[in-house]
């Protein structure tokens, strides 16, 4: 079984994310979508809240796993037997960003390979920091966002 880890802080996921996932399945056995913590970001959602989150956004989507890891998402992906980390881009700037950290977890185990998926046009401009953006200034989501976002949102 060909294991793959799609880590990322996603605070919240978005559409862009979950186009990720599911082209990511059609290329991997299982998918585990890792919500890692970023000291660097403060988020909207608590860890556990992000879980549940992504849990109700992907139910119903086989070979999907969710989890959470405060450590390095190579160690994770080598305790769990993964083989690659997905990884989505965007812009030109996600992959300079990108690229320093597939450089990093190369150099801590050059086992686990990584697999960038190329955003769509329609979800190129979306990210989490955005989506938390707009919600608060009060602009329309609906279509950035699963439904257990809004809800999400609306229990905050």
């Amino acid at each position: 079984m060909r294991i793959a880890v799609y880590p990322g802080s996603f605070d919240p996921i978005t559409n862009g994310h979950l186009d990720v996932l599911k082209r990511s399945l059609k290329v991997f056995d299982k998918v585990i979508v890792l919500v890692a913590d970023n000291p660097e970001k403060k988020c909207v959602f608590s860890m556990s809240e992000r879980v549940e989150i992504i849990k109700e956004a992907t139910k119903g989507m086989k070979n999907v796993e969710v989890d959470s890891t405060t450590g390095l998402t190579v160690k994770y992906a080598k305790k769990v037997g993964a083989v690659c980390l997905i990884r989505g881009l965007r812009a030109v700037t996600d992959f300079e960003y990108e690229f320093k950290i597939s450089a990093a977890n190369e150099y801590i185990d050059p086992s686990i390979d990584e697999i960038f998926f190329m955003s769509h046009a329609e979800t190129s401009f979306i990210s989490s920091s955005a989506v938390n953006e707009l919600y608060s200034s009060g602009v329309d989501i609906s279509k950035l966002v699963p439904e257990a976002v809004l809800k999400a949102y609306k229990r905050k």
